[in-house]
């Protein structure tokens, strides 16, 4: 349950952090060219300042539930695929063993 939780969250995180930074503004294209500074709601700077607090915060978020969701499922490998195929074989082994035929003291002929 906690580990489904904890993937829709980082599928979130990744499409909010694509969105933030394809957001941003770049040499001259960008969310603050659409708008006056002084208007703006993000305040006199425009929103890079914002955005980029914004994708910071973000990728932090990533990060940390990226290890959060590590830590769950090293912790929760305990056996690995193999010893769980090994067990799972049942080799069975002959009733029983018939002992070779003993040779007998005499010479073969010739």
């Amino acid at each position: 349950m906690t580990a489904s939780f904890l993937l829709i969250v980082q599928i979130i995180l990744v499409v909010m952090i694509i969105i933030a930074v394809l957001l941003q503004k770049s040499s001259s294209i960008g969310l603050g060219a659409y708008s006056g500074s002084n208007d703006s709601v993000f305040g006199a700077k425009g929103p890079s300042s914002f955005l980029a607090k914004t994708t910071f915060t973000i990728g932090f978020l990533f990060v940390v539930n990226t290890i959060a969701l590590g830590y769950m499922y090293a912790s929760a490998a305990t056996e690995s695929v193999v010893d769980n195929m090994i067990e799972s074989t049942d080799v069975q082994a002959p009733s029983a063993i018939t002992p070779a035929p003993q040779q007998s003291e005499t010479t073969p002929p010739k």
